[in-house]
């Protein structure tokens, strides 16, 4: 046998044997590359909410993570926020596991379109969800626009949920007909899949379970056994957190009203700087917010006709008539700023009067001592010698000396004073004071 013979088996059997030592590194890396991306709502459906499930989602496609977890609970929200969501869930190629929870929590309104657009839907015990029916409030909307804002909801959820191949017809009357449904009787009506105590529950109940996507696709998730599913959690960052705090239409009127009672201040204390930044930043602030929201400008009209009733307050004196109106009016500017579908989307009574009573009376308050500042008579410079009361030094007649504030004047009178009286400083012209005598100034009595 010769050398090159007898060194050939050896040769390909490690390389056969490092090629599948690779290979097993590659699916281990890839088994553990393979988390569970999660993601918390705890709010209303807003412009913020859509972002942040939108980054999370493509940090999961770039990650290759094996699904997302969404764990949800929300009273609804913005149609068009909702209808962004369900287009990132529906495009979105990692897999989207919606989970209501915890229990007591819900999803109702749009949280039941964004449930219903999940390639899995799954509820904690004693959730609920439904009452999807579309709200614009304030606005008495007739039959036609009514119905047709009714069917553009129903068309979307039967095109989603038709598609996750649930119960079209049972979707569309929470829709329709504003049902709601317990976690069960979602379950046995297959609105959900699963029914989950908690997330590891939830997932040894999906192992090995095949669904399709939106796509068609069938796609068979395997998690880990005995609760060791890797899951990765996703935070907002300070910018979301920051924004979804100023979407709080209680917080935005609050950053308006403050805003406005500032540069208010500074407008009548010209200079003091400090009043004039905070009003500037907190009205961007609230402007940036009400921006995102449904805003009714009727609303801001009101709340701009109370500041002009405070100001009016001060210069009428109608003995709080004014003020009262003011604030009337800011309080039903307040409940009527944001048009928000749900209550949560709106501002609250004991918000808009615990900003618009204090309000009220501090502006009518600055407003009062401004206008009586401007009408005091001027105590400084030269103005301030008129009226002033001094002696005459030398007789006037009609020019002399006269004293006063501590100072020697050169005056003259129309009338002759003798040296040793009292005059009334009348004008000043240039470094000359035109004096009368007291006498004569005092008013005459019966």
């Amino acid at each position: 046998m010769s050398p090159s013979k007898s060194f050939a088996r050896p040769k390909q059997f490690w390389i056969h044997h490092t090629a599948c030592f690779l290979a097993a590194l590659l699916l281990l890396a890839a088994s553990c590359s393979a988390d569970v991306l999660r993601i918390s709502i705890n709010d209303a459906i807003q412009p913020v909410t859509a972002e942040f499930i939108g980054r999370a989602l493509d940090t999961a496609a770039a990650n290759h993570d094996q699904a997302v977890l969404i764990e949800i609970n929300t009273p609804g929200g913005l149609v068009d926020s909702t209808r962004d969501i369900i287009e990132k869930i529906v495009a979105s190629p990692v897999p989207v596991i919606l989970y209501v929870t915890p229990s007591g929590s819900r999803a109702a309104s749009a949280g039941f379109f964004i449930l219903e657009s999940a390639d899995v839907a799954a509820m904690a015990p004693g959730t609920n969800t439904g009452a999807a029916h579309p709200v614009i409030l304030g606005e008495k909307m007739d039959d036609v626009m009514k119905l047709k804002l009714e069917n553009d909801a129903a068309a979307l959820m039967r095109s989603v949920v038709a598609k996750r191949g649930r119960n079209v017809e049972l979707a569309e009357s929470a829709v329709r007909e504003s049902k709601s449904f317990t976690d069960q009787e979602a379950l046995d009506k297959h609105l959900i899949e699963y029914i989950a105590t908690s997330e590891q529950d939830l997932f040894r109940q999906l192992n090995g379970k095949s669904f399709k996507r939106f796509n068609g696709a069938t796609v068979t998730l395997t998690f880990a056994a005995n609760d060791a599913q890797p899951v990765r959690d996703y935070k907002m960052t300070l910018k979301e957190r920051i924004l979804s705090y100023l979407m709080d239409p209680n917080v935005a009127f609050i950053l308006l009203a403050i805003g406005a009672l500032a540069l208010y201040a500074e407008f009548n204390h010209p200079g003091a700087v400090i009043p004039g930044t905070v009003g500037v930043v907190f009205i961007l602030l609230a402007a940036f917010a009400l921006n995102l929201l449904p805003v009714r400008f009727a609303a801001i009209a009101m709340i701009v006709g109370a500041f002009a009733l405070f100001a009016a307050e001060a210069k009428f004196a109608s003995h709080g008539v004014l003020t009262t109106g003011g604030i009337a009016l800011l309080t039903i500017g307040g409940l009527f700023l944001v048009d928000g579908p749900i209550p949560e989307m709106r501002v609250r009574l004991s918000t808009a009067l615990a900003v618009s009573i204090p309000l009220g009376i501090i502006t009518a308050f600055l407003m009062s001592i401004a206008v009586r500042a401007r009408r005091n008579k001027i105590v400084t410079g030269q103005q301030g010698l008129i009226g002033e009361i001094g002696i005459a030094e030398t007789q006037l007649a009609p020019s002399g000396k006269v004293f006063v504030h501590g100072e020697l004047w050169d005056a003259v009178s129309t009338i002759p004073i003798p040296a040793g009286e009292q005059i009334v400083v009348r004008q000043i012209d240039g470094l000359t004071l035109r004096v009368d005598p007291v006498t004569a100034a005092r008013p005459v009595t019966a």
